[in-house]
Parts: structure tokens; sequence; C-alpha cells
């Protein structure tokens, strides 16, 4: 299988040559949701499957608000699921959104 066609800046500190796709599944699947295009998403998807991303993200620990929204609505699975909704930060932060 060909490795995804992803923007290279969404995974600036790894060398994309040498990337396990399989081995770093969570990451890539958390920078493409959280910081990636429309393009980025739709190309993860047809690389891992719903199944595989669904499995994944809900363990994903730095998902942003929005993100966390759009995936509990697009994956049909409830907030309270993902790692990220329980995880406080500890330090403050100056704009709570």
């Amino acid at each position: 299988m060909h490795k995804p066609d992803i923007s290279n800046s969404l995974l600036w500190d790894l060398n994309p040559e040498t990337i396990d796709f399989t081995k770093h599944k969570r990451l890539i699947i958390e920078r493409v949701f959280t910081l990636g295009d429309f393009y980025d998403v739709k190309e993860i998807i047809r690389y891992y499957g719903l199944y595989t991303i669904k499995k994944e993200i809900v363990k994903a620990g730095n998902l942003d608000k929005k993100t966390l929204n759009w995936a509990s609505q697009y994956f049909s699975i409830p907030k309270t699921k993902f790692a990220c909704y329980s995880k406080k930060q500890s330090k403050k932060v100056h704009w709570n959104y």
C-alpha cells in the first residue's frame, strides 16, 4: 500500500522518507485531524480506514475542542470516551475558548 499523500508540514518533526506509518499511526491521525485540511483528512481515512481511525482517535491525548467536537459527531462517539476529554491542562491558559 502506498503511503498517504498528506502535507509534509503536518509531520515537521519526522523524516518523511523514513516514517513508519504503522508504528506512528496515532500521532499521524492526531496531527492530520487537528492541523490538516480536508484533503489530508480524506487521504488519511483512505489510508487507514474508518475502523482504525475510530480506534486510534479516542486514544489521542491532544485534540483541541473543535476537533474533539467534530470527531465525536462524525464517528458517533460520545466525547467522554476520548482520552483527551478527561485530561486537564496543568498550566493555566490565557484564553480558554
